[in-house]
């Protein structure tokens, strides 16, 4: 019995085609030529010309911008964890415009993981606050701050996007620095898809810090989920004191 082979779906092949030109031929920030163009270069329709790039905004080699057009962006922001670095200024010292969406805020039941590091009971609330960190227009960063509410009064009053620090800084006098990170894999959730604009289960990056004041009080936990694809993590330990009896 004869096996019937499977052809590859066009908008597939015309996809890698166009990743390939893109790794040789363009230069982040670069535009690509309009879907009407490509369509006739490729003397195939608008629609499959759509599809194929799909696939290279989901791959993170290309973003689209309502009016721009299409652009390369096939590298990843490198990010550096240091204890004081924070998110909006290590990008805008690579030369890049944020913007932090604010998604929702209040009073929510941590997870008991979280509760237990901040002291508090089962059931007792926590100041829960999620962002979105845009890059150029581009998604690159969910997180969500767990907040000690106590030290935080009137808070959803006074935050509406931007940097969190900023505000902690000009209203509560906080200036608050890592104490402990982990990073780990993860794959995309739905809502991940939705907000990061990528596939369901493409790697992701997570970030937990716990976050303290000048006395060492615990203040914010932060878990940063990023797109493993646009995002790097860079650990500096130059500011580290090490003596001679340091285990390698």
């Amino acid at each position: 019995m004869s096996r019937q082979l499977t052809q590859t779906p066009r908008y597939r092949t015309l996809a890698d085609t166009l990743a390939r030109e893109v790794r040789a031929s363009y230069q982040p920030g670069d535009l690509l030529p309009t879907e009407v163009v490509l369509a006739k270069r490729f003397e195939v329709n608008r629609h499959t010309v759509r599809r194929a790039l799909d696939e290279l905004v989901a791959a993170g080699m290309v973003t689209r911008h309502q009016g721009r057009g299409t652009q390369v962006v096939d590298r990843r922001l490198d990010y550096a964890v240091n204890a004081g670095s924070k998110v909006t200024q290590n990008l805008a010292e690579l030369g890049l415009a944020t913007q932090t969406q604010c998604l929702e805020q209040g009073l929510r039941e941590p997870p008991e993981a979280i509760a237990q590091r901040f002291g508090r009971r089962p059931g007792e609330p926590l100041l829960c606050v999620d962002t979105l960190r845009q890059v150029d227009d581009s998604p690159v960063l969910l997180l969500r701050h767990w907040f000690d509410n106590r030290r935080l009064p009137d808070w959803t009053h006074r935050y509406r996007g931007g940097s969190t620090r900023a505000v902690l800084k000009q209203h509560y006098d906080l200036r608050l620095h890592r104490r402990h990170v982990r990073i780990e894999a993860d794959s995309a959730n739905r809502d991940d898809t939705r907000l990061l604009n990528c596939p369901l289960n493409a790697p992701l990056l997570q970030l937990t810090s716990d976050n303290v004041d000048a006395d060492g009080t615990l203040v914010e936990i932060s878990i940063g989920r990023s797109r493993a694809d646009r995002l790097a993590y860079h650990i500096d330990f130059n500011d580290l004191d090490f003596n001679d009896e340091a285990s390698p």
